[in-house]
C-alpha cells in the first residue's frame, strides 16, 4: 500500500515535531526555574543578608536540580501514571510506588545533590546544621518547587489551550468565509450567464459586448480579489461595470441612479462584499417588474462607517408576509457575522419597491 511507503516520511516528521515541543517546554522550564530561583535568593538573603554570593550560587545550584525533577515529573511521570492500564489496582500501586521513589529523590536526592555542589566548591554550607535538619531544609526546598512549577504549569496549558482554540475558529472562520466568497463568482456567473443567454436567443448584437463586458469583470474577480481587502474604489468600479453590463439588456425605460460619498477612496473592505445586493436588484428585482423599473443606489463612507442602500422596483406582493432570503443574501449576511461584530443589514419590500440597507462600522472588523 501507497500509506506503508509514507510510513518512515511519518514518523520522522512526528519526531521532529515532537523536538520543536520539547525545546519549546525545556526554555519554558528554564524560565520558571529563573523566577524560582529569585524567590530562593530573596528569602535566603533575608536569613544571611551579608553572604550574598554564597546564597546566589546556592540557589542556582539547587535550581538547577528542581528543574530537572519537575520536568520529568509533569512532562513524563504524570502522563506516564495517568495512562490507561489495564486494571485500577495497577494505577494505584505504580502511583504509590512512584510517589515514594520521588520522596526520595526531593529529600535524599536533594541532600546528595547539595553534597555534590560543596564537593565541587560551588555549593556552600552556611551553618552547621543537623543531617535531619538539613535534610528538611532540602525536602521543603524541593517540595516547594513542585507547587510553584505546577502552578505556572497549569496556567501556561491552559493559555496554550486557550490560543489553540482561538487559533482553530479563526482557522475555521476563515475557511467559511473562503467558502462563502467562492460561491459568489458562481452565482454571479449564473445569473449573468442566464442574461448573455437571453440576448443570444433573441439574436441581439449585443451579446458579444456582454461577453466582453462579463470577461472583464472576471478577470478583475481572479487577479484583483483574492486578498483580504481591496479599495473601495475598486469595489465602485466593479459595480459600475457590472450595472453596465445589466443596461446592455433593457432599453431606455430602466432607470438607474448610483451616486456615492466617501472620504477616503483607498478606505479597504472585503471584496465583492457589496455586489449581491446590486446582483440582487436587477436579478429578483428589475427582471420581475413590468412598469417603470428603477434602482436606486448610494453608497457613503464617512469616518469608517459605511452606508449601502439599494432600492429597486418590485412587484407588489399580495397579502402580508416576511421577505424571503435568496442564496445571494443569506450568503451576505453570514460574510457579515464573521467579518464585523457592528453590523446591519435589512431588507423591506413595501408596495413596488424593494429596499436593502447594509450598515456597518469598519472599525469593527472581527
Amino acid at each position: 500500500m501507497a500509506g506503508a511507503k509514507e510510513l518512515p516520511i511519518f514518523i520522522f516528521i512526528n519526531s521532529e515535531m515532537k523536538l520543536l515541543l520539547d525545546k519549546r517546554l525545556v526554555r519554558f522550564y528554564l524560565w520558571v526555574g529563573v523566577g524560582y530561583f529569585l524567590l530562593g535568593v530573596f528569602h535566603t538573603l533575608g536569613t544571611y543578608p551579608d553572604r550574598f554570593f554564597p546564597v546566589v550560587f546556592n540557589n542556582m545550584w539547587g535550581v538547577v536540580y528542581v528543574i530537572a525533577l519537575n520536568f520529568m515529573l509533569f512532562e513524563y511521570t504524570i502522563p506516564f501514571v495517568l495512562r490507561k492500564r489495564k486494571t485500577i489496582i495497577y494505577n494505584i500501586l505504580l502511583g504509590i510506588l512512584l510517589l515514594w521513589v520521588y520522596l526520595m529523590l526531593y529529600s535524599c536526592g536533594s541532600y546528595v545533590w547539595r553534597l555534590l555542589g560543596i564537593q565541587l566548591h560551588i555549593y556552600t554550607a552556611l551553618g552547621l546544621f543537623t543531617l535531619n535538619h538539613v535534610v528538611e531544609n532540602q525536602m521543603a526546598y524541593s517540595t516547594g518547587s513542585v507547587f510553584f512549577f505546577g502552578i505556572i504549569r497549569h496556567i501556561y496549558n491552559y493559555v496554550k489551550l486557550r490560543q489553540a482554540t482561538q487559533q482553530l475558529r479563526i482557522e475555521k472562520q476563515a475557511a467559511e468565509l473562503n467558502y462563502l466568497r467562492s460561491q459568489t463568482n458562481p452565482h454571479f456567473l449564473f445569473n449573468t450567464l442566464n442574461n448573455i443567454y437571453s440576448l443570444a436567443r433573441d439574436k441581439s448584437s449585443l451579446a458579444p459586448e456582454s461577453i466582453l463586458r462579463l470577461s472583464k469583470i472576471l478577470r478583475f474577480m481572479l487577479y484583483e480579489t483574492g486578498g483580504k481587502y481591496i479599495a473601495i474604489e475598486q469595489e465602485l468600479k466593479i459595480i459600475t461595470d457590472y450595472i453596465a453590463l445589466e443596461k446592455l439588456r433593457y432599453d431606455e425605460s430602466l432607470h438607474i441612479n448610483f451616486n456615492y460619498d466617501i472620504e477616503d477612496m483607498k478606505q479597504a473592505i472585503p471584496p465583492l462584499l457589496l455586489i449581491p445586493l446590486v446582483e440582487n436588484a436587477f436579478k429578483h428585482g428589475v427582471s420581475e417588474t413590468r412598469n417603470q423599473p428603477f434602482v436606486d443606489i448610494h453608497l457613503s463612507v464617512n469616518q469608517r462607517r459605511l452606508t449601502f442602500i439599494v432600492k429597486n422596483s418590485a412587484e407588489a406582493l399580495p397579502g402580508e408576509g416576511g421577505v424571503k432570503e435568496n442564496i445571494g443574501l443569506s450568503n451576505l449576511r453570514r460574510q457579515l457575522e464573521l467579518l464585523y461584530k457592528d453590523y446591519d443589514l435589512s431588507v423591506l419590500q413595501g408596495g413596488s419597491a424593494f429596499t436593502a440597507t447594509l450598515k456597518i462600522n469598519l472599525v469593527s472588523h472581527v
